[in-house]
């Protein structure tokens, strides 16, 4: 293909003076002969010099290109400063703005502080103390969040507001996850405190755990056990646990069971400690007392006697101690036997006999014992005396105890029992 003349001096013409209107590509040197163009200089990175081909080859009547392009390696000082005293001069044009952004954000801030000081607001508005404290916390939070990113706006900061927004997504996420238990345990606090499931010095069992209540906090139950130590349940594990509360229902029953002989008649002794149970002052006539024959046992009858009991004016353990042997002495007073399990020896005739040893000479084979009679029924015995009232009062140490222990502020743990509320 023929060239034109003086086309080689266009090429090179027209290629130089795109190269010296681009910064990165100033460096470069074109040659051209014969329509292939030779490009040497220097350029900072390979992009530049992969570029700068694109160019040389895309201009017509250029048949190819030779790429002799060096990386400049040297490092330009005075560039390097000048760029570093270009952002402090930028930097201290920003200061107004910036202390204007940081007043702006100390001052929302300060806002939301003091909203939250405004505990009596609160506490009003809210159930209990604690969610009131969670609404100071959730202010303060908010307003500080808000006033960092109200200042980072101000300041032109976007990509850094994102970033500081999505590290701290991150890094609640994370948070979250290792502070799983820590968390579940706050949240349980925060439901038990609305949903008042007992009462200070109520009577529970938690799961397995059995005492009166001394307090809610916003991390645990404390209990104090009916043998007078203290006892601390995590929230989280009460708000899942299944609760028996004895305090709740003032009336309470109890029942134990007696057995009688088998020969003996179970109705008739069924009526006679149901006879006993409602003589007894402690015992209410409403519900009234039972008797229920269970089962008939190798050598027993056995029947289950229930009564209710009133919790305010007389003690659950009490009752049931003086109510067993009330009715377990007119039983025998009627003369009703309470036998001893009997066992029964049965000698199989299949069996093989054990080998006998046949003796010298034979002695002479005993008289049978005479049968025995039957021992007679005990005599009936005097009448128990009857129970008075003040041996069944309830035992009210424990709940003293708990007293004093609320009583004491000293500790320092804010009570989430709030007596002004229904219990769930």
């Amino acid at each position: 293909m023929e060239q034109e003349e003086g086309q080689d001096e266009r090429i090179e013409a027209r290629l130089s003076e795109i190269f010296a209107n681009v910064p990165s590509l100033a460096d470069v040197l074109v040659g051209v002969n014969e329509g292939v163009v030779t490009l040497s200089g220097t350029v900072q990175d390979d992009a530049a010099a992969a570029r700068a081909e694109a160019i040389a080859g895309g201009v017509e009547g250029v048949a190819t290109v030779e790429n002799a392009i060096e990386l400049d390696m040297s490092v330009d000082i005075g560039e390097g400063i000048g760029g570093l005293n270009d952002r402090f001069q930028q930097f201290t044009q920003m200061l107004p703005i910036i202390g204007l952004a940081l007043i702006v954000a100390l001052l929302i801030a300060a806002l939301g502080y003091v909203l939250a000081s405004f505990t009596a607001l609160w506490q009003r508005l809210a159930p209990n103390t604690f969610l009131a404290e969670l609404i100071a916390s959730a202010l303060r939070f908010i307003f500080v969040i808000a006033g960092i990113v109200i200042a980072l706006d101000m300041v032109g900061a976007g990509a850094l507001m994102g970033a500081v927004l999505g590290g701290a997504g991150v890094v609640g996420i994370a948070l979250g996850f290792a502070m799983r238990d820590t968390v579940e345990n706050y949240v349980a606090s925060l439901m038990l405190s609305l949903r008042q499931p007992f009462r200070a010095n109520d009577w529970v069992v938690i799961d397995q755990h059995e005492g009166r209540v001394i307090r809610l906090t916003s991390r645990a139950t404390i209990l104090m056990t009916l043998d007078g130590n203290h006892l601390r349940i995590p929230n989280s594990a009460v708000f899942k646990a299944v609760i028996l509360n004895y305090t709740r229902n003032p009336e309470r029953r109890f029942d134990f069971t007696i057995g009688i002989d088998a020969d003996d008649d179970p109705t008739e002794a069924r009526h006679l400690g149901v006879d006993v149970l409602r003589s007894l002052p402690f015992v209410l006539a409403s519900p009234e007392p039972q008797g229920r024959v269970e089962e008939v046992g190798d050598s027993n009858i056995l029947i289950s006697f229930l009564a209710w009991i009133n919790q305010e004016n007389t003690d659950w353990y009490k009752a049931k101690s003086r109510a067993i042997p009330a009715v377990k002495d007119a039983l025998e007073q009627a003369g009703f036997a309470i036998p001893e399990p009997i066992y029964r020896l049965r000698l199989d005739p299949r069996s093989a006999p054990l080998p006998t040893i046949e003796p010298s000479h034979q002695a002479p084979t005993p008289a049978p014992a005479p049968k025995q009679a039957p021992p007679p029924k005990p005599e009936p015995r005097p009448a128990a005396e009857p129970v008075s009232e003040a041996d069944v009062k309830p035992v009210d140490e424990i709940a003293r105890k708990v007293e004093e222990e609320r009583a004491d502020t000293s500790g320092g743990e804010h009570d989430l029992l709030d007596s002004g509320r229904p219990v769930e």
